[in-house]
This record gives C-alpha cells, structure tokens and sequence, in this order.
C-alpha cells in the first residue's frame, strides 16, 4: 500500500487549553471556551478575523442544554463564520480534528478553529450513559461506561499478580506526568512505594475496575488552529505540527461478544491501516510520542499492545520497566492523559493538542527530552469507535 497523499497539506499552528478541574465555578460555558479560544490565537499569532471556519463539539445530552453552539458564540467567536457542530461521543475531540483537516485540505477553508469542551460539573454524566450495558446480565463486568471486563481479560492471560501490579503502575507513571502538566486536573502526587496500597484499599466500581483506575469527571476547554500550507507560508515562523494522516474505525451496530474467540479490535485495525498507509513498519521506533485516550488504568495497559502491534507480554515489559515515562523509551501521555483529565468533549482534541505541542516543543515541564519527530492521538468512544491521528514535524512529502 503507497504512502498517504492530500490534496494540501494541513499543519496545526495554535492550541489552547483551560485549566481542568472538577468545576469551574468561576465561569460559565462561553467564558470557559472564551479561555482556550484566546490561548489558542496568542499562540499562532492570529485574531478572529484570521479564521474561516468554526467548529464545536460537546455532549450536548451531559450538560441538558440544546444546541449549546448558539449560545456559546459568545465564546467560540463564530458569529458571521462559517461553523460546524459535531458530535460523535468520547470522539468528539479527535473527530473535530479531523474534520477541520479535511475543511482545510480539501480547499474549502484555509484557517479552521476546532473548539471541543465540558463542562460536567453542571449536568449528569452518569445519568446519559447508565443504560450502556445490560443493568442484570452485564453487571459483573460493566455498568455505564465503567467496564471491568478488560481487568478480567488481562489478569486472565498474565495472572492476577502480575496483572494488577501492571495497572497500578501505570496508573501511578499518568499521575507523575499530570503532576508536570498546570492544566491536568487530578495532580494526586502518588509514588510507587504506594502500588499496592492502592491497589487494594481504593474502592471497586465493577469487577476489579476499582476509583483509582478510572478517569473522572472534569470542567474544561481546547481549542486548535489547522491552517493549510500556504498561509503557513504567508505568515511565516509558525513552526506547524504537519497532519500527516488520521483514519476512524467503529463497529458501532456490531458490538457483540463471541465467547473465547479472539477478535480484532478497532484500535488494532485503526493502526494496522494507518501504518500501511504511511509506510510505518516499527511504531515503536518510528513514532516519538503517543497520546493515548485511556479512560482507565486497566484498558491503558491493555491498549498500548493493540495501537502499536505488540506481541506477548511486550506492552506489559514497557510499563513494568518504566519505559512509558518522559524520559523513557516510548513515552506515553506526558500530559497525564485521559485518567487525568476527562472534559469529554475536548479529552480527544486534547490529545491532539498535546500530540502537536510535543512536536513544536511547547509543553514546558512535561515536554519529553528526545527530539519528537513524529506523534501519535487517539481517540475512543462508544462501543470502540477509534480515531487516529499522525502527526509529523517535517512536512509530508
């Protein structure tokens, strides 16, 4: 399979992020997006009247309030621009990222705003994904988003020791990485000494998915400038993160168990396509950074093996041997990722952004030592709809 070719090349030129906490009483929801719009502006150097094009993405259904873009104008900017609301669930984030790409690439707009936000802490989350799973036959292993399934499945293949220590000790790696991120919102300063401590005494939600696995709930905004490689040119010195290639997989009429039988998920179908596509034939040496959407230690762990071809125990070897951590071989979530912060409608953008910002060297306390050349986001949502998307330093060619 050839290498991916665009019809123009897109590079990110601004991003901007609020600060993610529980609540964000201090403000409402156009103050709050108000926050990363201007964050994201200051940062490639533009005002409004530099963008084309306006898009928005929430779970209107957590918050209660309808077409929240209109109201949020007062935030996002957009009055008299072309503008876009989408939604596609955890996607959201990643699927706005894609989509002001391809406004950009295809020619339609030459400077696109993606603006992804939640603010959790004035709806009922749990309340719009309760009826998720089965409420009588999937109890043992799922209740609304929260699965232990996948816990089940690691402890099942590596043993129940070894698999829980695995857990815990990336849990503990993401929360030393969101104590180096200013706007991460759970910064709880854990130390390995502590692993299996928490590894009992934290409460159980479902199986052995238990609190301090889990991502929270969090308050907060991302914005990100996509510009195309001509008005890059213009304006100059913006030193762009260059969108190589995103691809998104679901099977979201089609979730269904099949006893022991092994099936290929998404995640590992999204990136066996978008590597062939790109020419990429060892992710673990090929690709710098991954920003991972990892709503749960266990499902973390687990992932790790599907997104970059493992075999065996390998992605269990790059955890226990502290190889995910800033400074090791393959660094994952430098930001703290999704366990750290979770405004759902902007969690995938923000991998995105955080993704972009390694490669343009703009991550302050957690930006990784090594040269990032090349960077990988992902997003997750549904019953596994994945995005993917790569990011490259150098322009494609």
């Amino acid at each position: 399979m050839g290498i991916a070719k665009k019809n123009r090349h897109v590079g990110i030129i601004g991003t901007g992020q609020t600060v993610h906490a529980s609540h964000r009483e201090d403000v409402n929801q156009p103050e709050m997006i108000h926050e990363a719009v201007v964050r994201a502006l200051d940062d490639a150097k533009l005002n409004m009247g530099d963008i084309d094009c306006v898009l928005h993405g929430n779970m209107e259904l957590f918050e209660m309030v309808h077409q929240p873009d209109c109201w949020h104008t007062l935030g996002t900017g957009a009055y008299g621009k072309e503008f876009l609301r989408i939604t596609t669930g955890g996607t959201t984030g990643a699927t706005l990222a894609c989509a002001a790409d391809n406004l950009v690439a295809s020619g339609l707009h030459d400077v696109v705003m993606a603006i992804g936000f939640e603010k959790l802490g004035e709806g009922h989350t749990t309340g719009g994904i309760t009826n998720m799973a089965d409420p009588l036959w999937g109890r043992a292993l799922q209740t609304g988003a929260l699965t232990g399934s996948t816990a089940e499945a690691v402890m099942n293949e590596f043993g129940a020791e070894r698999g829980r220590r695995a857990a815990m000790l990336y849990r503990i790696i993401m929360d030393k990485h969101a104590m180096q991120n200013e706007h991460a919102h759970r910064r709880l300063g854990l130390e390995f000494e502590q692993a299996e401590e928490l590894a009992t005494a934290s409460p159980k939600l479902v199986g052995d998915l238990r609190m301090i696995d889990m991502c929270s709930q969090s308050d907060g905004a991302c914005a990100v400038i996509f510009a195309s490689e001509k008005k890059i040119r213009e304006w100059g010195d913006k030193k762009p993160a260059w969108v190589r290639d995103h691809i998104t997989v679901h099977r979201e009429e089609t979730f269904t168990f099949f006893g022991q039988r092994k099936i290929e998920n998404t995640h590992h179908y999204a990136a066996r396509k978008l590597y062939a596509r790109n020419g990429i034939q060892n992710p673990l040496s090929e690709i710098d950074v991954f920003e991972m959407y990892d709503p749960s230690a266990w499902w973390g762990l687990d992932w790790i093996r599907e997104f970059l071809a493992l075999e065996g125990d390998q992605h269990l070897k790059l955890v226990e041997d502290k190889e995910i951590m800033l400074g090791g071989k393959f660094p994952i979530n430098p930001s703290g990722g999704v366990i750290a912060s979770n405004p759902i409608g902007a969690t995938a953008l923000v991998r995105v952004a955080e993704a972009a910002d390694q490669i343009r060297g703009r991550c302050g306390k957690h930006q990784i030592q090594k040269p990032v050349r090349q960077a990988l986001a992902s997003g997750f949502g549904g019953t596994f709809w994945t995005v993917l998307m790569l990011l490259t330093k150098d322009r494609p060619g």
